[in-house]
């Protein structure tokens, strides 16, 4: 046999078993390039964001973990079921850099701690660590994610030339479900069925995110109503059916 032939020949067995190799037993090409764990997490809408750690006492917090927020939060709030006491702390913390604003506050009931997050924050994942103290001064520390990306607001109803603005309570729903807003705007809810309902700030059962927001219950006709000053996203729910009754503010 020629041994062009046979040189060739090995050649192209080589090959195949190489590309046997990369596609079927490694499921890459030979051609993708590499990417960083780091560069897989930088969308969020591919972000991974683990396991939150609790710590002692913790009942809730908002942003809830995993969540990806079309604004940036107002302020990061941790709920526990014990009294807190200084110096506990929270940090919002993104490649580094540290997004809270001004010093923790721990609530008058003592029950949640929060600080306020920098508007400007970019879009990405955010990790919220936080130090829980107590009376005693033991001290239990915890964490979660959440992610910013701005580019869900574009599913959010644009109200933003309105300074006043309705919100129904119907068949189960708030309609619309999420608005974007400017500061100053009042919006008001209004209960449109025979089922009782709450406007309820976010996280449930706390409602601590803005309690501003809370209403008492809503029977049939009932309104509530609530004037956003302040420029943030404000995730709330109805209480009473948590699980299908959910809404978003984006106020700009």
């Amino acid at each position: 046999m020629n041994k062009p032939l046979i040189a060739a020949a090995v050649v192209i067995i080589l090959l195949i078993g190489f590309f046997y190799f990369v596609f079927f037993k490694t499921g890459k090409s030979p051609s993708a390039p590499s990417v960083s764990e780091e560069q897989e997490t930088s969308s969020t809408q591919s972000a991974s964001f683990g396991i939150e750690k609790k710590s002692a006492h913790y009942e809730s917090n908002t942003p809830t973990h995993g969540a990806i927020l079309a604004g940036v939060p107002q302020n990061v709030v941790v709920n526990f079921n014990f009294d807190l006491a200084a110096p506990s702390e929270i940090k919002i913390e993104k490649e580094g850099m540290d997004y809270g604003v001004g010093q923790v506050i721990i609530d008058e009931n003592k029950l949640a701690m929060r600080r306020q997050m920098d508007l400007a924050s970019p879009d990405g994942v955010y990790t919220v660590n936080y130090n829980a103290c107590w009376p005693d001064k033991s001290c239990h520390d915890g964490t979660f994610r959440f992610a910013i990306d701005r580019t869900k607001s574009q599913s959010f109803e644009d109200l933003t030339g309105q300074k006043e603005v309705t919100v129904t309570l119907s068949q189960i729903q708030f309609k619309p479900q999420n608005i974007k807003i400017a500061k100053g705007t009042k919006v008001t809810w209004i209960n449109e069925e025979n089922v009782d309902h709450y406007v309820n700030t976010d996280s449930h059962p706390a409602h601590t995110y803005f309690p501003q927001q809370n209403s008492r219950l809503l029977g049939n006709g009932d309104t509530h109503s609530v004037t956003f000053n302040t420029a943030g996203i404000y995730p709330y729910h109805c209480s009473a059916h948590p699980q299908d009754m959910a809404g978003a503010i984006l106020v700009e």
